[in-house]
């Protein structure tokens, strides 16, 4: 088969990688033009066989179920410089499975730039598949596994250092109105005026998933549920947290409790992980806002609504 046709990236993807040429960023169409030949190189060095690329797959990355010379499934992940793959891969190592997904052949280094060879969970089986309230709880349970001290002299992004580069996309956003609505320059300023308050005085400095939510949990063989495709950062478990309270955004902004189910999602979760509740609220509120922002800039105006909304909620 053309490695071509072997590989060749689902929409959700490209769709993403569009996305990432009209803000602005650099090297997605470089990638996405070497990325058969790539795979291929990868899935050769380590003798592995290619079952099929998983579809719908993520917005970051390409995933491709094979084999390993022994039979064993596993996962082969290829990402580009901006989903920071080298970043994961320590991550990942540093957790060696606790609550995550299992990095195989860690010290492996052949090609490795943007190459993660993983173990095999259920593609198709995330928690978001189970009814809300036990989705949250198992996902909450999956998260607290992942705050653990950060390795010694970690090269990880820090939670100030990652959000302070949002906070200026937010503020270009603002004051342009960036096609998302009049109400976006009070919301920055009301997450940005959360952010400079919540990194006054950050409570803890743990290794986070970055980028949790209830997708991003799958069933597992030697655990029920592991987390996958982080995009580590070290700072407090709220900012962790906040991405999971607005989980199934659009059942909420249907909902006409919607509010008053934010508001209890939030108690609710704060109480049961430990975590304050209103430094969960603020990091809700601005990581909700820089997501509805960065949806704007990039033209998907019925995410940018939605989050909006589920913001002035906050």
């Amino acid at each position: 088969m053309d490695s071509r046709m072997a590989f060749e990236p689902p929409q959700r993807l490209l769709r993403a990688l569009g996305e990432t040429r009209r803000s602005g960023s650099e090297g997605a169409d470089e990638w996405l033009e070497r990325l058969p030949e790539t795979a291929q190189q990868a899935s050769d060095l380590r003798e592995l066989t290619v079952e099929r690329v998983q579809a719908p797959g993520g917005r970051s990355s390409l995933v491709v179920l094979v084999r390993r010379a022994d039979g064993t499934p596993a996962v082969l992940k290829l990402a580009p410089e901006r989903a920071r793959p080298e970043s994961e891969r320590a991550a990942l190592a540093h957790w060696d499975g606790r609550g995550a997904v299992r990095l195989l052949d860690p010290d492996d280094t052949r090609d490795a730039h943007g190459v993660l060879l993983l173990e095999r969970l259920h593609p198709d089986m995330s928690v978001r598949s189970l009814p809300e309230a036990k989705a949250l709880l198992e996902a909450a349970g999956t998260l607290r596994r992942l705050w653990v001290e950060p390795p010694a002299g970690h090269v990880f992004e820090t939670v100030a250092e990652r959000t302070g580069r949002q906070a200026e996309a937010m503020r270009a956003a603002a004051t342009a109105e960036d096609g998302a609505g009049a109400e976006v320059p009070a919301l920055v300023d009301a997450a940005l005026a959360a952010r400079d308050e919540l990194l006054a005085g950050p409570p803890e400095a743990r290794l986070l998933h970055g980028t949790f939510r209830q997708s991003k949990v799958l069933a597992g063989e030697r655990a029920p549920w592991l987390a996958v495709g982080p995009d580590p950062v070290v700072g407090e478990c709220a900012f962790d947290l906040a991405r999971l309270v607005r989980d199934r955004v659009e059942d909420l902004i249907a909902s006409p409790s919607g509010p008053s189910i934010t508001r209890r999602r939030v108690k609710r979760l704060a109480e049961s992980l430990d975590v304050d509740q209103e430094r969960l609220r603020g990091w809700t509120l601005f990581r909700a806002v820089e997501s509805g922002v960065r949806a704007g800039r990039v033209g998907r105006l019925r995410d940018a609504e939605l989050l909006l909304e589920f913001a002035g909620w906050l």
